[in-house]
């Protein structure tokens, strides 16, 4: 068991497949870094200035003793923290298929095979050799 296991974690796909996974996270997060720091920015300053994340619907306030500790905190639909994520999301997959273009297009062409006759000259062999006897 302990060879197969070998055999298993030695083999390319699982080797390959961690570095995905990697180099995935890797890409994640600078795309997040792009996102937030250069174009969150552009946007706002778009949008007058408005930073989407703290866009937000307050359902119920937050709650306040005399003392001023926060008895019981904000409740709210976070949507423009979403609106990042969407954003987010729309320039990772932008980035991924160019990753994939690039591949595809590096990737070296399949030659395909050499075939042999087709059909048509195999039926066209036939008639001449029945046509000669």
């Amino acid at each position: 068991m302990l060879k197969e296991f070998k055999e298993f974690i030695t083999g390319g796909n699982v080797i390959e497949f961690a570095v995905a996974v990697i180099m995935a996270g890797a890409i994640g997060l600078v795309v997040k870094g792009f996102v937030n720091y250069i174009v969150m920015p552009f946007v706002g300053h778009f949008t007058g200035g408005m930073d989407f994340k703290d866009m937000k619907i307050v359902l119920d306030d937050a709650v306040v003793d005399a003392a001023g500790k926060v008895v019981s905190p904000e409740n709210a639909i976070m949507y423009g923290s979403w609106i990042n994520t969407l954003i987010n999301l729309l320039i990772v997959g932008f980035v991924m298929f160019l990753i994939v273009k690039a591949y595809n297009k590096a990737k070296k062409p399949v030659e395909e095979a050499p075939s042999g006759p087709s059909q048509e000259e195999l039926l066209s062999e036939i008639r001449d050799l029945l046509a000669k006897k």
